[in-house]
């Protein structure tokens, strides 16, 4: 089989490191290059020093492969960053691109030049995705969140919501910050962007597309945890539905999803730690509905999402290559 061949635009940060990570053992992808400015020449391992022995791969700044010589480029830039490197630099018409910023994520943003991005959670558009050539790959807290209300939407179930939600300290990407000193981090929490977050517009967009016209009203508040990585997040609606038809409704919902699972006993945050996966818990107390659904932000929340989606674009297996081991089981905490 024709391996798919690969270039990476900002691969030194988490994500980029957890792509390469990802596609080095997929199946069916073959890495062409890995760019990055600050790191030219620079063995991968150098940088993402888990992979030491797992490949002798370089960093680079030549561009010259956006000619046409990798069938797929991935976007691992900061926020803002995807639609100037693609205004500044030629790419292939015949290049496919995902995009893991959220330069693209909006119906608004959409398109630029002669791309148009289609919004990457296989959850609710997988068809759109399989004939789509760019790709606008999901927030990490947008994605979490989503898998969480998705079947309430497509239900008409959704108006005001209060969600709440944990992100680990890789969320805020690899480059220093005030809030990211381990010194500051551990044994510590903090609200952040209260009901002003950047994932809203996205969430907003997707349960609109289920539930059309409707008045949705998302109150967000994100909190700093003091782990490294994974996103516990608790969504709390009216709901006059029984509890048995709520668990039928996600399970029909999520029946045929390769990752997203529900779960009739309580989650914790390291059964998805490591995986592609979202597992959902629901709880009902009288007439309110609390919807807890997990992920890690650098897999289901961003690179493992993108592999899943280049999968779905290529028409190979949707879980190809992320067939992954969680970090813990109950008995080993």
């Amino acid at each position: 089989m024709k391996k798919i061949k690969i270039g990476i635009i900002g691969g030194a940060g988490y994500t980029g490191g957890e792509l390469i990570r990802l596609l080095i053992n997929h199946p069916a992808a073959e890495i062409g290059f890995i760019h990055s400015r600050s790191n030219a020449g620079k063995p991968v391992a150098a940088i993402h020093e888990d992979l030491f022995g797992e490949t002798s791969l370089l960093f680079t700044n030549d561009l010259s492969g956006l000619g046409g010589g990798v069938d797929l480029l991935f976007l691992c830039l900061g926020h803002g960053e995807s639609k100037k490197f693609l205004s500044e630099n030629q790419v292939a018409d015949n290049i496919k691109i995902i995009d893991l910023a959220n330069d693209f994520r909006l119906s608004k943003q959409s398109v630029t030049g002669n791309r148009k991005f289609v919004y990457g959670l296989p959850e609710l558009n997988r068809e759109q995705i399989r004939k789509a050539d760019n790709i606008a790959n999901p927030g990490c807290f947008a994605t979490t969140i989503q898998l969480g209300l998705l079947p309430l939407a497509k239900a008409g179930l959704l108006d005001e919501i209060y969600t709440t939600g944990i992100t680990g300290s890789t969320g805020a990407g690899q480059k220093l910050t005030p809030t990211s000193h381990f010194s500051w981090r551990a044994n510590n929490i903090q609200a952040y962007k209260t009901l002003t977050h950047q994932h809203l517009g996205e969430i907003g967009e997707s349960l609109l597309q289920l539930q059309p016209a409707a008045d949705i009203d998302l109150n967000f508040v994100p909190w700093r945890g003091d782990f490294a990585r994974g996103i516990f997040i608790s969504s709390t609606i009216h709901c006059e539905s029984s509890y048995e038809e709520l668990v039928t409704l996600y399970k029909n919902f999520y029946k045929d999803a390769a990752f997203t699972f529900v779960s009739d006993q309580p989650i914790f945050l390291k059964q998805v730690v490591n995986t592609n996966k979202a597992i959902i818990q629901l709880e009902k107390v009288g007439s309110k509905l609390v919807i807890h659904s997990i992920t890690d932000n650098l897999l289901k929340g961003a690179s493992g999402q993108a592999v899943q989606n280049m999968n779905l674009m290529f028409g190979i297996d949707e879980a190809a290559g992320l067939r992954l081991k969680a970090a813990g089981r109950s008995d080993q905490l």
